[in-house]
């Protein structure tokens, strides 16, 4: 008998659908291909072989349907503004925003009025990734930023579910 009780406690996981819902959005990041200027090559970069985004469960899709995370890499004008905005609402639920590149996140050297001085101006942006343009291993560094972030949320409040949990 102390074979079979032994053989359960082994197999047998106890855990929380929040935990392993928050478990899976973190390790099954799926980015947009989606570069505006040269902080684009540093994105394109961090995904090949060198850097092996991959293991981070990173892969990046060709359409906004099939991400959850837009890396926003490089200058952003106000003309290109709504467009970004735009692929920004055709992603699903839950989205997450990468800002990379000074550029994106302020504007950077480009103190015009034909660029917007921020990303989270007409999106919210989750993780800033600083530089000009930021390595690939700063990316990877936002990306894992970005995973701590999902694995400190809540996964299921909002929904039914979470209003039963709560109750």
């Amino acid at each position: 008998m102390a074979g079979i009780n032994d053989a359960i406690r082994d197999s047998v996981l106890f855990t929380t659908a929040d935990s392993i819902i928050s478990w899976s959005r973190r390790s099954a990041l799926w980015p947009e291909t989606f570069g505006i200027a040269c902080c684009a090559i540093e994105m394109i970069s961090a995904g090949c072989a060198r850097y092996d985004l991959d293991r981070f469960g990173v892969v990046f899709r060709p359409s906004p349907r099939q991400s959850d995370v837009m890396i926003i890499a490089g200058t952003v004008t106000r003309k290109f503004a709504p467009v970004v905005r735009r692929l920004y609402d055709q992603m699903p639920e839950p989205r997450w925003v990468i800002a990379m590149g000074t550029c994106a996140i302020s504007g950077g050297v480009y103190n015009t009025y034909a660029v917007v001085q921020g990303s989270e101006t007409f999106v919210p942006v989750d993780v800033h990734v600083p530089g000009c343009p930021p390595r690939p291993e700063a990316l990877m560094h936002g990306f894992l930023l970005l995973q701590e972030k999902i694995k400190k949320s809540r996964a299921l409040t909002g929904t039914p579910l979470g209003r039963v949990i709560a109750s």
